[in-house]
């Protein structure tokens, strides 16, 4: 008699893809995500398949653990384990015939590389067939998957989305800095899987591991330690040195891809070099490949408390100059991700965003890596739970205690309680704008009531820094943003609130400095004796050239830490106001002929920018987009002072959706990388 005979087998891997809404992942695979159907179609000749002649059993296969999943012929996937039915018989009277059967995987199913084989077992033979491998990631359309999210604008925002703002300069002074998470460039997602083999929890207990990796919380603490590599064979190696010398500069990345690129092709080598924000979008694009809706959040005047008091100490020497006298500091900001998962440890009501940081500052259970700690509990002040709530806590919400000194003795101390954690930002989902989420940490209502202020620290409009007492106020007025190439403006506003007149000794301080530490040398000061009448406020100008405050090394935000110490001669009180802002880069300006931009059309952007600088200026020009242009453009150019350059580039777009293209220009002289894009909604055809 005729035997049912498995011919060939079909993976449906555009369908299932598309269903399953892992379209565009590149993988040598089929990518699935995990709690929802897919089908498979066997090819057979012979007669028909009989379940009462012959039984078909899938074999599922992670590592050393594995399931038989037998073909029913009726019934409900479960919520529990993995099922097999049989979809329906496609009748083909001419061709080979099929059958069709829906696999359906739990929505807790650990996340990995599985391979798939179907036996068939007969009364007299037994035959194996082999499949191939499936990717099986995080679902956030799944209701029952600890990652599902509600909103769908908010899953292609958190999941899908491929490019994003990273925020960085300074309160007051934002600079939106473009990233291309490049999840769905090709071989990304097989790196990212491969991330997960090569952690030390994996290296260590391959079964535990792999059944861990059903859990978010699990997986999140994992990819925070191994982006960096302080502790494994990690992906990115730190550096504030300044000296980048034997890798790239960190402010040059504009992307994950080349990063994670790297990594793999140099047999997973460090990649030199990384900072904050660099961890932090690298980390990103791993989470939005594994499925876990993750945002990158900007933490401006991020406290790094060193000592876990809660306090940040400054200090001063009596002319203003910004001493290295603590181990503790605050940066200027700080760039960490928030992912989106059930927190079933921690009890009813931290579920939602959690906080985790790749970039390596301090342990948590003996690893650099940080997280997850729920935004809630960093809220609610609950610092008993898991992970690393204190020291995300005191990011936000340390007090920062400025002491002037002189001959090591304490001249004067005043605390500010609104400083640190001033701003907290995300790119705002569906839009190339900030979203600011500050109010998710902290309240400002607990701020006031928890805390009492030892001095008067207020913030007037704009970019002030404002110190009062009861004889002398003072503070520092910024004129208008700083732009690189362009002196400093800045007004001291000095207020004597005594009815009889003063002389004051006025000393004024700049200090260039790194984002996440205390400045180095001054490179400017000034110094002068000031009379003041009864009750009079005086305004004193300055104005610090371009020339003074030029770096050496290529950064794309100078910092600077401006302080004035003001003495009264007769009391030897002394009062203090500081202000640290970035000096930003002039921005590149790109434009597309035709903004209706259809797929598989070719069209062409312009790049501009205008040398504001006395000088010429040379460097190279880099323009990008994952899903527009199958390379980069990269070009030398020199520009003379006041030409403008426009620089044509064609670029055919081969994926529909909302894109960004965009373009950096590294000078050597002055050493500065300036930054463009423009979002670009591509059409179906």
């Amino acid at each position: 008699m005729d035997q049912f005979k498995v011919q060939t087998i079909d993976l449906q891997k555009a369908q299932n893809q598309t269903r399953h809404k892992t379209d565009g992942l590149s993988s040598s695979t089929l990518v699935l995500r995990r709690g929802q159907a897919f089908t498979v179609t066997i090819n057979y000749d012979g007669r028909p398949f009989d379940p009462l002649k012959e039984k078909m059993i899938f074999q599922i296969v992670l590592g050393p653990l594995s399931v038989e999943v037998p073909v029913s012929r009726f019934g409900q996937p479960s919520l529990t384990q993995w099922s097999a039915f049989l979809e329906r018989r496609v009748p083909n009277p001419t061709g080979p015939r099929a059958l069709s059967v829906s696999l359906t995987s739990p929505a807790s199913a650990s996340i990995g590389v599985y391979t798939l084989q179907l036996r068939v077992e007969a009364r007299l033979s037994v035959k194996t067939h082999s499949l191939g491998q499936i990717t099986l990631l995080c679902n956030p359309w799944c209701q029952t998957d600890s990652v599902f999210l509600q909103a769908e604008d908010l899953r292609n925002e958190y999941v899908r989305s491929d490019i994003g703002l990273l925020f960085k300069g300074s309160p007051r002074n934002v600079v939106s800095r473009p990233w291309s998470f490049d999840q769905f460039e090709k071989g990304i997602l097989d790196i990212c899987m491969k991330l997960l083999q090569l952690s030390p929890q994996y290296q260590a207990d391959m079964r535990t591991d792999l059944k861990n990796r059903s859990d978010p919380v699990y997986i999140g603490r994992v990819i925070s330690a191994i982006v960096n590599s302080n502790d494994d064979k990690g992906v990115l190696m730190g550096n504030w040195s300044g000296d980048y010398s034997g890798g790239i500069n960190p402010s040059q990345w504009s992307g994950s891809a080349d990063i994670l690129r790297k990594w793999s092709e140099t047999q997973f080598r460090p990649v030199k070099y990384g900072q904050c924000w660099v961890f932090a979008a690298v980390m990103c694009t791993v989470m939005r490949a594994l499925g876990i809706p993750t945002r990158v959040i900007t933490n401006f005047n991020s406290a790094h408390d060193t000592d876990g008091n809660m306090v940040i100490e400054e200090y001063y020497n009596e002319m203003g100059k910004k001493l290295s006298m603590s181990s503790d500091s605050i940066w200027n900001f700080h760039v960490w991700v928030e992912s989106w998962m059930k927190r079933p440890d921690l009890g009813q009501g931290y579920d939602g965003w959690q906080v985790l940081d790749a970039t390596p500052q301090e342990r948590s259970a003996g690893i650099f890596r940080c997280g997850p700690a729920a935004v809630k509990a960093i809220y609610e002040q609950k610092v008993d739970a898991q992970y690393d709530v204190p020291f995300v806590y005191a990011a936000v919400n340390a007090d920062v205690r400025t002491i002037i000194i002189k001959d090591r003795k304490i001249l004067s101390t005043s605390t500010d309680t609104k400083r640190v954690g001033a701003l907290i930002s995300t790119k705002r989902p569906g839009s190339m704008l900030m979203q600011d989420v500050t109010s998710e940490y902290k309240s400002e209502k607990d701020e006031s009531t928890v805390r009492a202020l030892s001095t008067d620290v207020r913030r007037g409009e704009g970019a002030t820094g404002r110190v009062a007492s009861k004889g002398i106020a003072v503070s520092l007025q910024l004129l208008k943003a700083p732009v690189v190439g362009e002196n400093i403006s800045f007004n001291v506003i000095i207020t004597n609130n005594a009815a009889a007149p003063k002389l004051l000794k006025k000393h004024v301080n700049a200090q260039n400095k790194e984002y996440n530490r205390n400045p180095t040398g001054t490179f400017w000061e000034a110094h002068d004796d000031v009379k003041i009448g009864p009750n009079e406020t005086l305004t004193i100008k300055h104005e610090i050239s371009f020339k003074d405050y030029m770096l050496k090394e290529v950064e794309e935000d100078s910092l600077v830490n401006l302080a004035v110490v003001i003495e009264d001669v007769k009391s030897q009180e002394r009062v203090l106001a500081t202000e640290e802002f970035n000096i930003r880069s002039p921005a590149l300006t790109v434009q597309i002929q035709n903004e209706y931009v259809v797929i598989n059309t070719q069209q062409v952007a312009t790049v501009t920018f205008t040398n504001p600088f006395s000088t010429a200026v040379s460097g190279e020009l880099t323009v990008a987009c994952s899903g527009l242009l199958e390379q980069k453009v990269q070009t030398r150019i020199t520009i003379q002072p006041r030409e403008t350059m426009r620089m044509p580039i064609s670029f055919t777009p081969r994926m529909a959706g909302s894109k960004m293209l965009y373009a950096s220009l590294v000078l050597t002289n002055p050493p500065t990388v300036l930054h463009g894009f423009k979002s670009i909604d591509v059409q179906a055809a």
